[in-house]
């Protein structure tokens, strides 16, 4: 894994916010799924961790955003966790992932990735979380590798042409964006490695 990512490890999030600024919107769940490579160099998805999240101290949250999305915050079975708490659990499990497999830093993954990044980014300067596992700012958007490998960027319309199930009804859960958005990646990768894309020629 190391070697085919230049020593990062692609790990895919999804975030359901209060709205799209992520500066002042609600953090409101997100989700990663650590990938891994099996004994015949096929990139799998490998953990999942999930988090419902309190809104912090002065969050906008939008109520067109909760009927996108779906998500009740007065609910009991929500169970959502302190930003900091929740933020501190993911990132822990995301460097156990990184070393793992034997890589210097994660690169984040996702459907339209900068906005997953943004908001996680803020999410982890508002806890002064000192180490971040992430690279900054470079990160694989699968919505444009998707447009590439299949002519179609939305993400439930691109897993039904590439033959992944989709569920519209469970759709906009992180877990389940980001496990069906980790489905498609390696997908992607792998295929581009079947076709004699990886090793490069001239590797």
């Amino acid at each position: 894994m190391a070697q085919r990512f230049r020593g990062f490890l692609p790990v895919v999030v999804d975030v359901e916010t209060g709205g799209f600024n992520s500066a002042r919107d609600a953090l409101l769940e997100v989700a990663a799924v650590t990938l891994t490579m099996d004994d015949d160099g096929l990139v799998r998805p490998d953990e999942t961790l999930a988090f419902h999240i309190e809104p912090f101290d002065g969050a906008n949250i939008e109520q067109s955003a909760l009927d996108f999305t779906g998500i009740d915050l007065e609910s009991s079975e929500r169970m959502a966790d302190p930003e900091p708490m929740a933020m501190t659990e993911l990132l822990q499990g995301i460097r156990r992932a990184v070393r793992n497999n034997g890589c210097t830093r994660a690169v984040m993954v996702g459907h339209n990735a900068h906005f997953d990044l943004g908001f996680v980014n803020a999410a982890i300067e508002r806890c002064e979380i000192k180490r971040n596992p992430f690279h900054p700012f470079s990160c694989f958007d699968t919505a444009t590798l998707s447009g590439l490998a299949f002519g179609h960027t939305v993400l439930a319309k691109t897993c039904q042409i590439a033959g992944i199930e989709f569920s519209n009804s469970a759709a906009h859960s992180a877990a389940y964006d980001a496990e069906k958005t980790a489905e498609l990646f390696c997908l992607i990768v792998n295929r581009w490695r079947e076709l004699g894309g990886w090793p490069p020629p001239l590797a």
